[in-house]
């Protein structure tokens, strides 16, 4: 059930409900106390705070009124603000790169902090009491709505340069390539021991051999495969002595009634154990970068597309994410992918899946901004530079031939669009040095 604790946790961390309802429930609990603190200070009849306050009944509801209807007014100026920035980011960046924003948690602690203040004036003016025989002014609370105020005008400012760096490019694809080093570090095991491919794929083999009967698991829904429960599958496999075979993974479109998985078995399975085996799979109407890292590298590829569009016209933006994927490329190189087969306890193989590969990653990288970027020359040799450095770099046969084909598309694509004999020349000598 892991993955799918994780999926509920991302998707309650990227909406604007989980930390500002945590911080007004905070202020609604603050409220209660610092106003059961008050009255014991005022039956006591001690503590200079009784002093520090100084006004009747009037005085403190002016305060505590002032107090709220600004924070309400400045909540609605944060939520304006908010909403202008995820305007300019889906125009410029992509509606993709909407979750980022609204992943920022200082977005989300502002606004919260200013809700909560107004819910504690509120809570705190209401105890407010100027009857004849009863006055009670709460002078703890009040000091302590000031001290909240004078907070939020600072936290305000924090939130306006904040805002103001967090839409400049550079740092949106700063930002873009953190999630994605992230993403990668949470799928991918780091220097892994080598895989025995040819040998766990012929052990597979045998293993579904042994079994005389096989039907398939059909998908009930449409949407993105967003999170997929491997430990689940294995156990499922070995509680009823099954082979799975799935040929979909995170960030693949599932459409209604397709094969979602493959079974192996010496007896017919009954629907109850298909229905555990589909709930292994959690999908959506959008990606997500749970167990996707190609999402955060679309992010970036997007990013550099939309920079070389015509209306728009930036090559270096597109050189900068070039740069990026490269460093995460060459890093993606010395790590060892996940292996396409799972095994139980007894080390048995019970699961097939269709795990995701070094070419697969390099092709979701360079392949559109190489499609977009064909008529810029700087852009073109960017890249030709970067599959060089990636190529210093490969551990492997497989790897190197997947630079060797992405730098003969690359020289392709010059020798037909490059005007300037001298670009097409400093090419050709960058594509030398792989060769």
């Amino acid at each position: 059930m892991m993955p799918q604790i994780v999926y509920i946790w991302e998707r309650l961390k990227g909406s604007f409900l989980l930390i500002p309802l945590i911080i007004v429930l905070l202020g609604i609990v603050l409220a209660t106390l610092f106003i059961y603190i008050d009255s014991f200070i005022i039956l006591s009849q001690k503590g200079i705070l009784n002093f520090i306050f100084i006004g009747g009944p009037e005085s403190a509801r002016s305060v505590l009124s002032t107090i709220a209807v600004s924070m309400l007014s400045v909540a609605g100026i944060v939520f304006s603000i908010t909403l202008v920035v995820l305007s300019m980011a889906s125009s410029q960046f992509g509606s993709r790169l909407l979750r980022n924003f609204m992943y920022d948690k200082l977005n989300q602690i502002v606004l919260g902090t200013y809700l909560s203040t107004f819910i504690y004036c509120l809570i705190v003016l209401r105890s407010v009491k100027s009857y004849t025989d009863l006055e009670f002014i709460p002078n703890f609370s009040i000091v302590m709505s000031i001290i909240l105020a004078i907070s939020n005008v600072i936290l305000l400012i924090i939130y306006i340069h904040h805002v103001s760096v967090s839409i400049q490019v550079d740092q949106v694809i700063s930002e873009v390539n953190r999630n994605l080093n992230d993403n990668i570090n949470k799928v991918f095991s780091d220097y892994s021991t080598e895989k025995h491919l040819e040998a766990d794929e012929k052990h597979f083999k045998e293993l579904k051999n042994t079994l005389s009967f096989s039907e398939s698991v059909k998908n009930k829904d449409n949407g993105y495969l967003q999170v997929m429960d491997n430990d689940i599958l294995i156990s499922i496999a070995q509680d009823n002595d099954l082979v799975l075979f799935n040929n979909y993974r995170p960030g693949h479109y599932l459409v209604d009634d397709v094969e979602l998985v493959k079974i192996y078995s010496n007896q017919k399975v009954g629907d109850e154990v298909k229905e555990k085996i589909r709930k292994a799979f959690v999908l959506g109407k959008v990606r997500t970068p749970i167990q996707d890292p190609e999402f955060a590298i679309d992010q970036m590829v997007e990013i550099a597309v939309r920079s070389l569009s015509t209306g728009i016209n930036d090559p270096f933006t597109a050189i900068t994410c070039i740069d990026n994927l490269t460093a995460t490329l060459c890093y993606l190189t010395k790590i060892q992918f996940p292996s396409a087969y799972l095994f139980d306890d007894e080390g048995h193989v019970r699961v097939k899946v269709n795990p995701i590969e070094f070419s697969g990653i390099i092709n979701a990288a360079f392949n559109q901004i190489r499609q977009f970027g064909k008529d810029s020359p700087s852009v073109i040799i960017r890249l030709m530079d970067s599959l060089v450095t990636i190529n210093q770099l490969a551990t492997n046969k497989e790897q190197k031939e997947d630079i060797q084909r992405h730098a003969k598309m690359v020289l392709k694509t010059a020798e037909k669009t490059m005007i300037e004999s001298s670009d097409l020349e400093d090419l050709k000598k960058r594509y030398e040095q792989l060769e």
